[in-house]
Formats: C-alpha cells, sequence, structure tokens
C-alpha cells in the first residue's frame, strides 16, 4: 500500500469478524489490510524486536541513497545556470575578431604607364565589438522573473519527491514492525494450543477426553501455522522493499528497531487546514506554476515592443589610401533602434496562449486547496474513527481473556468442551490483532494528517 493524498479506507472492525469464518483466514486478512505507520515514542506501547535501524535514520538512509533526488537537484542546478544566463542580458556584450582575406584580382588603374592598385590583395582587420541593450520596455527582467519562477519550481519538485520518498520509507518501516508483532500474535497462539493439546494427551490417556478433541485442536495449530508462514512471507516481503528503497539489494533482511505506541492527540481541523495551506509543497507548486504563467504572459506582452541599442568598434585594418598595406587604427559608432511592425500575428496569439495558460493555473491552484482541505478532513475523520476502534478492541481482549479462562476452567473440571475453549483462543488472538490494526489505521491517520498539512517527517 502506499500513502494516499488522504483516501484510505479501512474495514470495521465488527464487519471483519463476520468475513471470516476461520482464525486462519480472519488473521491473515489484517495483515494485508492497509496497514498505518506510528511514530517511535517513549511509553507503554507494544514491543518490537530491537536491531540497528530507527525511523530517522532509516527515513535519512532512503533520501541519501535514492537517484531519483539527485536528479532532481541537478534539473535545479540547470535551472539556477538559466538564471544566471538570462541575467547576462543586462550586461554589454564584448567581441574580439581577427580575419584575413584574399582577393584577387583587385581594380587598377592605369596613371602614367603605372596601374594604381585601390585595393589590397591581402586584406587584415582585427577589433573589438561592444554592444549594450540600453532599452527594451522590461522584456530582460520580464525574462529573468520567469527563470527565477522556473527556479523555484525546480527545487519544490525536489521537495515534493524528498517528502514522498520520506513517507514511503515510513510506511514500509512500520509494515514490517506491524508484520513482526502480528508474527508473535500467532506464535502465542500457536503456543497456547500446544499447551492446551499436551494437556488434552494427557486427560485421553487418563480416559477423560477422546482422541477427537486432540485431533480438533491439532487442526487448529496447523491453521495458526499456516498463517504464521504468510506473515512471514509477507515480512520478507517488505524487507526486499526497504532493502530496494536503500538501495540494498543484496542485502536480504535490513535491520530495523522501533518501539509502537498509542498515544491519542485532539486534532483542531481548522488549524490543521490552514496549516496545510500554508505549507503542503503542492500548493506551493500550484502558486509557482500561476507566478510562472503570470510571468510568461508579461514577457510575452513585451516581446513585441522597440529595442534600443548602442554599439562600437575598435581595431586596426589595412586598405587605406594611399599605403594600402599599412594597418591603421580605426573606430565604428551605432545607435540601433528596432521596431516590430508586423510579424504575422504571432505575437497576439501568443497573448491568447499565455492568458489561457494563466487562467488554468489559477483553476488548478484552487482545486488543490480545495484537495487540502479534503484531506485534512478525512485524516481527522480516521483518527477519530479507529481512537474508538482501539478503545473496542482493548474491551475485546478483555472480554476474550476472561472467556477464554473460564472456558479452560469449564473444560478442566469437565463440564465444558474443548471447542469453547479453542474459539476462545481464536477469540482472543482475534481481539490482539484487531487492536493492534486499530494502532496502526489510528497512526495512518495521523500520518496522512502530517502530510495534509506539509508537516516533514525528516530533519
Amino acid at each position: 500500500m502506499a500513502f494516499g493524498k488522504g483516501t484510505a479506507t479501512h474495514t470495521p472492525a465488527h464487519s471483519m469478524f463476520s468475513r471470516f469464518s476461520s482464525p486462519a483466514a480472519f488473521a491473515f486478512a489484517l495483515a494485508v489490510l492497509g496497514v498505518g505507520t506510528v511514530q517511535a515514542q517513549n511509553g507503554p506501547g507494544v514491543d518490537v524486536q530491537s536491531d540497528s535501524l530507527t525511523l530517522d535514520a532509516t527515513v535519512r538512509s532512503v533520501l541519501d541513497a535514492n537517484p531519483g533526488i539527485i536528479s532532481l537537484e541537478e534539473l535545479a542546478n540547470a535551472a539556477t545556470g538559466r538564471l544566471a544566463q538570462t541575467r547576462t542580458g543586462f550586461l554589454p556584450q564584448v567581441t574580439g575578431t581577427a580575419t584575413y582575406t584574399r582577393v584577387d584580382p583587385v581594380v587598377k588603374i592605369p596613371l602614367g604607364g603605372e596601374a594604381f592598385q585601390i585595393a589590397p590583395n591581402n586584406n587584415y582587420d582585427a577589433h573589438i565589438t561592444a554592444q549594450y541593450l540600453l532599452l527594451d520596455f522590461g522584456r530582460s527582467a520580464a525574462t529573468v522573473s520567469v527563470a527565477e519562477s522556473q527556479v523555484q519550481t525546480a527545487r519544490d519538485n525536489v521537495n515534493i519527491t524528498r517528502r514522498n520518498l520520506a513517507f514511503d520509507a515510513a510506511q514500509v518501516y512500520y509494515n514490517i514492525l506491524f508484520m513482526r508483532e502480528s508474527i508473535k500474535v500467532q506464535d502465542a497462539q500457536i503456543a497456547s494450543l500446544v499447551a492446551h493439546r499436551n494437556e488434552m494427551e494427557k486427560r485421553v490417556q487418563g480416559g477423560v477426553s477422546t482422541r477427537f478433541d486432540v485431533t480438533t485442536t491439532d487442526v487448529r495449530i496447523t491453521q495458526a501455522q499456516n498463517t504464521k508462514i504468510d506473515l512471514e512471507n509477507q515480512l520478507r516481503n517488505q524487507q526486499s522493499q526497504l532493502a530496494h528503497l536503500l538501495h540494498r539489494s543484496n542485502q536480504v533482511d535490513v535491520p530495523v528497531k522501533g518501539r509502537l505506541t498509542f498515544e491519542p492527540r485532539p486534532v483542531d481541523v481548522a488549524a490543521e487546514t490552514a496549516k496545510g495551506l500554508e505549507n503542503r509543497p503542492e500548493i506551493k507548486l500550484a502558486r509557482d506554476t500561476e507566478n510562472t504563467a503570470t510571468l510568461q504572459q508579461r514577457l510575452v506582452e513585451r516581446s513585441n515592443l522597440p529595442n534600443l541599442g548602442i554599439g562600437g568598434q575598435v581595431g586596426t585594418k589595412n586598405g587605406y589610401l594611399p599605403n594600402l598595406n599599412q594597418m591603421r587604427f580605426n573606430t565604428v559608432g551605432v545607435v540601433q533602434l528596432s521596431v516590430p511592425i508586423y510579424d504575422g500575428n504571432k505575437n497576439k496569439n501568443q497573448r491568447v496562449e499565455a492568458l489561457a495558460n494563466a487562467r488554468s493555473a489559477v483553476a488548478r491552484t484552487q482545486d488543490t486547496q480545495e484537495q487540502v482541505r479534503a484531506d485534512v478532513r478525512q485524516a481527522a475523520n480516521n483518527i477519530a474513527s479507529n481512537q474508538a476502534r482501539y478503545a473496542n478492541a482493548e474491551r475485546q481482549i478483555a472480554q476474550a481473556t476472561d472467556a477464554l479462562t473460564r472456558a479452560q476452567g469449564r473444560y478442566r473440571y469437565g463440564v465444558g468442551q474443548n471447542l469453547d475453549v479453542l474459539d476462545a483462543e481464536t477469540q482472543l488472538a482475534q481481539a490482539r490483532l484487531a487492536r493492534a490494526q486499530a494502532m496502526y489505521n489510528y497512526t495512518l491517520g495521523q500520518y496522512q494528517l502530517k502530510r495534509a498539512t506539509g508537516e516533514q517527517i525528516w530533519q
């Protein structure tokens, strides 16, 4: 699964219980349902196997290892280079040129028996030319503004990609912890069933119970073991996904550690919505696009205006009378006014296009703002719903534990059936898994809220 735009849905606990008739099917379904994420905090919670990588270390390692971020950062650097290029329009342009030209034949005028040559055969020219744009009615400034906006867009794209990778890494990290906890719950159920089976073996040997009760228990043990196999496969898949994000393809089991807790906190929807409208990177990117479209429109409006520039040239060349081959210093000055007269309606059509792009960008910003509001509301709804589910799961665990104790006592004294004990064992395991699911779904809502409001989960 992936963290979406706040559209995640979860199966209610009461409907899950009614959909799965066997404990194995129910436990496996819980394992493959949408798994949320939990912050690593101190306090009472579910202990998880300790290895080496914390959440923060995992996220930072994923961000450091991903080549996609490097690619986007280089694109941002390229945009910065283009911005620097546009600013050169405010500076003079200086060019040095040296040429040699051979001309044959040249015009010769006969004078007094001699031929007078009016141009040399070998022509040399070396000069330096300087040009400067005096006035373009704001076109260069508009070009720079467009380039600056494009640089900001490139940087925001980097931030969005980093944000998405961070949440993907957190998701996989906590999926691993969830699978480990599910396996631990399954191990507890198997151990309890095995202990119950051993007790029944003694009762069979004493002639108190029948072999049928032992066989029925063996079936439940096998079902629980099959569920554990499925969970272990899910764990391996999540470990492979984390290795992929870390670009450690040769490492099968990436070590992680953490502690899962459930600490409910109130949500102020209005305040979180305001935060999202201010900080959400998609909002910033939409505003970048809107700003770029507006600046592009201004640039198009100025692209059909006159240009006024000056230029100068100093150098040395030959070809001057009376000594054609003598190199002589020379200068040239020019003032040029360029006025567009007719471009086949090109600029008019460019303005139509730029105006349409600007209106489209405004509409896209408004749509993104509405999406942020919806994401915050959905995340808040998920948090409230799963907080109630967690409280209900706690009651279910207490009830299932009491039911199991009573069923074991009744069976021990010969007034209950083995099936009652097995059903109570299954109900207790289901309740524990339901509590784990409620914890994950609750904290998934917390992460949806972080994503909806543009909050970073990495330093």
